[in-house]
Order: C-alpha cells, then sequence, then structure tokens
C-alpha cells in the first residue's frame, strides 16, 4: 500500500522495463543515426565557438579511467534518474502531450542539474558547466538521449550515446582538461 501511495510502484516498473528491454536492431541503428546528429550538430558548434579542440589523452590511466568511470557517471546514473525514473516508458501509454511535458520538464531539470552539481560537489567544473556552449551540448545531448529512449524503451541506447559522447569529449576534445587540468 505504502508503495503504490508514494509512486514507487511506477518508479520501479519504469526501472525494471528499461534495465530488462533489449533493444532490437531497430533501436541501435536509430540510436547510432541520433549519435550521428549529434556529432553533426555539436562538433561545429564546439569547434566554432572554441570551446572544443582536439586534446587526445596519452596516458592510459586517463584513459582506462575515463572509459569506466564515465559509463558509470554520468552515462548509467544520469540516464537512469532523468530518463527512466522521470519519464513515462511506452508501456505506460502517455498521451503526446503529456510525453511532451515530461520529455520538457526533464530537459530543464537536466540543464540545471548541471551547474547545480558544479556550485555545490564538483566546483572545479564550475565555468565549464556554467558555460553556454557546454548547456547547449548538454541540452542536445538530453534530446538525443530522450528520443533514443523513447525508440528503444530501453535504459541501454541512451547510456551508450552519453557514454560515447562524455568519453569522446573528455578523451579527445579537450573536456578533460577543462574539468581535470
Amino acid at each position: 500500500m505504502i508503495i503504490h501511495f508514494l509512486g514507487l510502484e511506477v518508479l520501479w516498473h519504469r526501472v525494471v522495463t528499461a534495465v530488462s528491454t533489449i533493444p532490437d536492431a531497430e533501436a541501435w541503428l536509430g540510436s547510432a543515426a541520433l549519435l550521428g546528429i549529434y556529432t553533426l550538430i555539436a562538433l561545429p558548434v564546439g569547434f566554432g565557438s572554441g570551446f572544443i579542440k582536439i586534446d587526445i589523452q596519452k596516458s592510459w590511466v586517463v584513459v582506462i579511467g575515463v572509459i569506466a568511470g564515465s559509463l558509470l557517471r554520468p552515462a548509467l546514473t544520469e540516464e537512469l534518474f532523468f530518463r527512466v525514473l522521470l519519464l513515462p516508458h511506452a508501456t505506460e501509454n502517455t498521451s503526446p502531450a503529456a510525453l511532451w511535458f515530461w520529455g520538457l520538464g526533464g530537459l530543464v531539470i537536466f540543464l540545471v542539474y548541471h551547474p547545480l552539481n558544479a556550485m555545490t560537489f564538483f566546483p572545479v567544473a564550475r565555468e565549464t558547466f556554467l558555460n553556454p556552449i557546454f548547456l547547449f551540448l548538454a541540452a542536445l545531448l538530453g534530446v538525443t538521449c530522450t528520443i533514443s529512449y523513447w525508440q528503444s524503451g530501453s535504459l541501454w541506447p541512451p547510456v551508450i550515446i552519453h557514454w560515447v559522447i562524455v568519453a569522446v569529449w573528455l578523451l579527445l576534445l579537450g573536456g578533460y582538461q577543462k574539468l581535470y587540468a
């Protein structure tokens, strides 16, 4: 009774369904296309603004740490929270208006989370996480992951998209220097 009252039953259903749904080939291809679209927008914006630049991390300790670490956080944890818990799953038969409401609301929360995180728990990221280009790219990432989640019904495609984008930025495009140097 308490679980139902608190809405935990719905959240539990979302987590179990999203984690256990194995994407089919069409979902993976759709997610790859979304990643391609993200890349086609993000690279010109990032390079044109000077926010990103080629800067390849050569330390294997850094490379392995980023690859492993960015899979857990931010990719898995943020996708679980900002997509799976906040957004209705396809099995919930939600109206298009409600999907838009939750999608936009989740995106706003995702964007606000980054500066708040920098101002509280991750102060070295303050300048980066308050940068308008970073926030634009984060919004684009949020939209990309939301569409991927809704298309696939699975946690896994948005996690992979988020992970690839963050790892590439940190390891090849100057993100590591912005956050940790």
